[in-house]
């Protein structure tokens, strides 16, 4: 079955404890309903460093890329149903979804 990586892109912080709690248990059961689909659930991302084509190294990233899912579905269109779904937007966040290409193997 296909795979797909959900790119979460920029959002923004809660303005309280509670409210990041919140938006958390939001979070963990929209990827509980994802069950047996979900591939690698969650895949927060800090700390970024940059690496360029002349070889310096830059703090930060180019983008704003917070983290990642992969899931498995049938087709980018049920891909996309399931993304809509996610609370992440609800921050004013943005998704970006691709299917992953399975490359051959060298062995």
């Amino acid at each position: 079955m296909p795979q797909y990586v959900i790119v979460y892109l920029g959002g923004e912080q809660p303005s309280s404890p509670e409210e990041g709690e919140q938006h958390f248990v939001k979070y963990m059961e929209w990827l509980s309903s994802l069950g047996d689909s979900a591939v690698s659930p969650m895949n927060p991302l800090k700390d970024t460093t940059t690496v360029n084509a002349d070889g310096s190294v830059t703090s930060g990233g180019v983008t704003k890329m917070s983290g990642y899912t992969v899931i498995e579905s049938d087709s980018m269109e049920t891909a996309l149903s399931v993304v809509k779904a996610c609370p992440f937007l609800e921050i004013g966040g943005s998704l970006e979804v691709s299917e992953l290409v399975e490359m051959p193997s060298q062995q």
